[in-house]
């Protein structure tokens, strides 16, 4: 458990200002259509406009025509904005650009604000290993880390309390997930990680109705030892994107 130094909403043990990870210039939009994978139509201001989805699962609890959103304007390439986030609990954002989770979990590490990363730094990133390639090679004082990142933006429980991945089928996970075990009985240390982008999450889970084979994947993962850990973001209306909890609790399942 992260003991809090500063008393805040979220039990963060820094204050506020340095929870901050990213600030965004961000408009407010509204969802009309998701039209494929990479790119939705959307409002800003009244005027209609493509915006780019870097998110490419189903996303259908925020892909609900009429939900609010939050853009970013870009310039360049077929699109006007990047989908960044869309509205959720207290008027936060839920942030499904799958970017921005990876610059926050990046600016987290610089600032040390991940205890399961204290004292690494990111030595290279798009590692090749066997046919795949990972996001993240850490160089920790107990030496290097093999790790991938998900994006877990599917919510979950009786309470919204479990930020989940994934919310489809995917094989690229999977092939991801069976390169890290076998990294694992090398002896080499590896790790997968989720990003909970979902305000108010307290808990990280597989989906097994997504993909029961990640669910199998993951926990074959953990008795392999591969480490497996989550954390959770949100955007705050203000373009601010902050760190919310840097430690989920982990559930696999007892059915493996």
């Amino acid at each position: 458990m992260w003991t809090p130094n500063l008393k805040t909403p979220f039990g963060l043990t820094v204050i506020m200002r340095r929870s901050v990870l990213l600030e965004l210039n961000v408009v407010p939009c509204t969802l009309i259509e998701r039209l494929n994978r990479f790119v939705a139509i959307v409002t800003v201001n009244g005027q209609t406009g493509k915006a780019l989805v870097t998110n490419t699962g189903r996303l259908e609890e925020f892909m609900v025509p009429g939900r609010k959103a939050l853009c970013t304007p870009k310039t360049g390439g077929k699109t006007d904005f990047v989908l960044v986030a869309f509205e959720d609990l207290g008027g936060k954002g839920a942030v499904i650009d799958t970017r921005t989770q990876a610059k926050a979990f990046e600016r987290a590490v610089e600032l040390g604000l991940v205890p399961w990363l204290r004292g690494c730094r990111i030595k290279r990133k798009e590692i090749k290993v066997g046919r795949s390639r990972l996001d993240y090679l850490f160089e920790c004082p107990e030496g290097e880390v093999y790790a991938e990142m998900k994006s877990a933006v599917l919510r979950g429980g009786e309470k919204g309390e479990y930020a989940m991945y994934p919310d489809c089928p995917s094989v690229r996970g999977q092939k991801h997930i069976r390169e890290l075990i076998e990294l694992s009985r090398e002896g080499k240390r590896a790790m997968i990680f989720f990003i909970g982008a979902l305000p108010g999450v307290t808990k990280f889970k597989p989906y097994g109705e997504g993909d029961p084979e990640i669910e199998r994947l993951l926990n074959e993962a953990k008795k392999a030892g591969v480490e497996i850990h989550a954390m959770s973001i949100s955007l705050l209306p203000s373009g601010k994107v902050v760190i919310e909890n840097p430690c989920l609790q982990i559930e696999l399942g007892e059915n493996f």
